[in-house]
């Protein structure tokens, strides 16, 4: 994942030293030429103008190459990566019991966006999150990256990696979908599904998120502007490497820092353009008989501002709370709670709520603590 960070650096000194040799070396023959002042000053303007530039991105990208390779020497990540379906994914299982909770992260994050709640809930179960491919220390994996490619290296990642059912998938935003699917092929392995804040098959046709569909033009420019940032070390330069998220474990704060400053763009436009296709395929899944399933929603008043809403964002929220509410019908046995004052992030400003209820999950599961009484039902919490 890190071979950009050592070839494109490699290229950028063997072009950069010999163009930066030839401009010193043109500055300073300009002196013994026949020019006019004024000329031997504007040609030394220019190329200085051209250099220095140049030359502040080379040592910029150069820094941070280094900086990447040092951390990931000095930081071995936790987890281990394993061959599935020709390519290698990562996978960090920590804890155990059963069943297992298998977290997969939303669309631009890996596993460690779980740095906070996974050491908790491994106090109860195993618990084991994975980068999907592209993501994290994970090798991308050719197109088409949709729900039913994504479910089925999941699946070969489990059984390499020796993870055995019954399982509980928990899913943030778009993994909401590849859960799903998961569900769907393999229902003999789970014991229970977790939506967090999940993104729906389809919402993109809701009207009111297409209303607010902001798709840039040019979107290839945009990804290759963004990717040359982060090769050129612009988020390090920024101290994004730096920033840890309070709350967090040291350690996954740490990793998850300096994961912010590693680009995955390629990983999420490949998801995000196979979004309609990840929706067709999962949009006629379920109902999944009494399965248990326990959905957690961000609180729409946290998203629309109290003075002078927004028509279209207040629209975007009843649209989103309509679909949460639709996916109470996947199974008798689901039920539905709203975060108070949560983000769509619930697994970060409302880690609280999640290590609360979803341990009593899993010992509902068992059978080792009493069954709800409230399935069906939806609570602000």
């Amino acid at each position: 994942m890190d071979s950009e960070y050592i070839v494109i650096p490699g290229l950028i000194l063997l072009i950069g030293i010999p163009v930066l040799g030839l401009a010193i070396h043109r500055i300073l023959s300009i002196s013994g030429k026949c020019y006019r002042r004024r000329r031997k000053v504007a040609e030394c303007m220019i190329l200085s103008v051209l250099v220095v530039p140049v030359m502040a991105v080379a040592a910029s990208t150069i820094y941070n190459a280094a900086a990447v390779l040092w951390f990931r020497a000095k930081n071995p990540a936790p987890g281990e990566t394993y061959l599935a379906n020709g390519h290698k994914l990562h996978l960090n299982c920590t804890g155990s019991g059963s069943p297992t909770i298998v977290l997969d992260a939303g669309l631009g994050d890996d596993s460690l966006i779980w740095g906070r709640l996974q050491p908790v809930l491994s106090m109860t179960t195993q618990v084991c999150s994975y980068d999907r491919a592209g993501f994290g220390l994970s090798d991308p994996i050719p197109a088409p990256r949709d729900a039913d490619h994504i479910a089925e290296e999941l699946h070969d990642l489990l059984i390499q990696a020796n993870v055995k059912g019954p399982i509980v998938l928990m899913g943030h935003s778009i993994a909401g979908m590849y859960i799903r699917d998961y569900a769907t092929r393999y229902p003999a392995e789970l014991a229970g599904l977790i939506f967090v804040d999940s993104a729906t098959p389809l919402q993109e046709q809701n009207p009111a998120l297409k209303a607010m569909d902001s798709k840039k033009p040019l979107q290839w420019f945009w990804n290759l502007e963004g990717r040359l940032e982060f090769i050129a070390g612009v988020p390090r330069l920024k101290g994004q490497c730096s920033h840890a998220i309070p709350g967090f474990d040291p350690r996954a704060a740490k990793f998850l820092a300096e994961d912010s400053c590693h680009e995955h763009l390629n990983a999420v436009t490949a998801e995000f353009e196979n979004f309609n296709r990840s929706g067709q395929e999962t949009v006629h899944t379920g109902p999944y008989g009494a399965l248990p399933i326990l959905i957690f929603s961000h609180d729409p008043a946290k998203a629309i501002p109290k003075e002078n809403p927004p028509p279209k964002l207040v629209d975007v929220e009843r649209a989103w709370d309509q679909m949460q509410e639709d996916l109470k019908k996947l199974s008798k046995r689901s039920r539905r709670i709203i975060a108070k004052d949560g983000s769509h992030y619930l697994q970060i400003d409302r880690a609280d709520l999640i290590e609360k209820e979803v341990p009593l999950f899993i010992e509902q599961i068992r059978g080792m603590a009493p069954t709800p009484t409230n399935y069906g039902s939806t609570i602000s919490e």
